[in-house]
């Protein structure tokens, strides 16, 4: 993975310059806080890795500068990865990144979590994007979903999520050691049942976009 990481840097910080994908520019805290940061959660949890091997299929909300989706799809080549942002240039630039790593089994899209209807088991992720009670109530499923929140260790002072326990298990909540940051916590939620049993005529089917 270090040499992925080092490439990574290189296209971001060479072809992608203008658009920020990161702002970290040493190699060695690249590789921790964006690399291993994707990582580690995902193998640090045998839920979490339980569940991606299950549905074989990988939806990150978000992924901004491609993260975790792209150090995931990397790892992971027989999991098929989906990339939702509602930021074109971004998901414009992650696409031209997936293709020269010929990431043939990634998507990306330009979409807003809103907008789509899980109508089809999966795994969800969201690294550093929104408030975990906001965000589950914008899912849209009859399927059984596992989501995936990758939070700061002082999550808890921010935000509450007892709201959503109704229609969500928490089923993870692991503190997770990352070399040279303060660390990270996952938190997983399991859909208990039928959050939106129904497909509203506006919604687009995860489905039709794999």
């Amino acid at each position: 993975m270090k040499e992925f990481s080092k490439k990574y840097l290189e296209i971001l910080e060479t072809e992608f310059k203008g658009l920020n994908l990161t702002r970290i520019t040493d190699p060695d805290e690249f590789y921790n806080k964006q690399v291993l940061d994707s990582l580690l959660p995902l193998e640090n949890s045998d839920i979490f890795l339980n569940a991606l091997k299950e549905k074989g299929l990988l939806v990150d909300v978000g992924f901004g500068g491609g993260f975790p989706l792209l150090p995931i799809a990397y790892k992971y080549p027989n999991i098929r990865c989906l990339g939702i942002d509602s930021r074109r240039k971004k998901v414009d630039a992650v696409r031209r990144i997936g293709e020269m790593f010929h990431m043939e089994h990634l998507s990306v899209l330009h979409k807003r979590l809103e907008e789509v209807y899980f109508d089809k088991g999966a795994v969800v992720t969201f690294k550093a994007v929104g408030k975990i009670a906001d965000l589950l109530t914008k899912i849209r499923t009859d399927q059984e979903l596992y989501v995936f929140f990758y939070k700061g260790p002082n999550y808890s002072e921010l935000e509450q999520f007892d709201s959503v326990l109704k229609d969500w298990e928490l089923v993870e909540e692991k503190s997770i050691n990352i070399p040279g940051t303060e660390g990270r916590i996952l938190l997983g939620f399991k859909k208990k049942g039928n959050v939106s049993p129904y497909l509203e005529k506006s919604l687009v089917k995860l489905s039709s976009l794999l």
